[in-house]
């Protein structure tokens, strides 16, 4: 194994705290949303940051995965938004994720075999397999 990068990132004072990444891009304020028994606040809060990651690197594994299939896509229409659930039951808090992607100018199946292929080699979603609930949806053109 090889690593490739590293990013190291600071979080004090918890969900009301801050977050501030070793090299300076990510500096934020963190806020408890009213949803959450907090008052929510102009911070941000750990879900969306993770949910802003999950769907960048997800996006990435779709360009990925079309690159080495030479499938044509529109990298700067591609998107994947990514809605981050913070739950509860019986044992606990835990996460769940959909992933709404949207890759212009693909027939549906061509859509949903990248999305497949894509949620095979994304590392975050290796990091959630098996761990949390993820929804995948191919969204289309009407």
């Amino acid at each position: 194994m090889k690593t490739l990068y590293e990013a190291t990132t600071l979080a004090t004072g918890g969900r009301k705290g801050k977050v501030k990444s070793e090299d300076g891009p990510l500096d934020f304020n963190l806020s408890v949303p009213k949803s959450m028994g907090g008052s929510g606040g102009d911070g941000a809060n750990p879900e969306q940051f993770f949910g802003a990651a999950y769907a960048a690197c997800f996006g990435g594994a779709i360009q990925a995965v079309a690159e080495n299939e030479k499938i044509k896509i529109d990298n700067d229409k591609l998107s994947v938004t990514a809605i981050i659930g913070f739950c509860k039951d019986d044992d606990g808090f835990f996460l769940e994720a959909t992933l709404d992607c949207y890759i212009p100018g693909v027939d549906v199946k061509t859509g949903e075999d990248l999305v497949e292929k894509a949620h095979e080699i994304c590392p975050f979603s290796k990091a959630t397999r098996d761990n949390i609930t993820v929804r995948l949806n191919l969204l289309l053109d009407e």
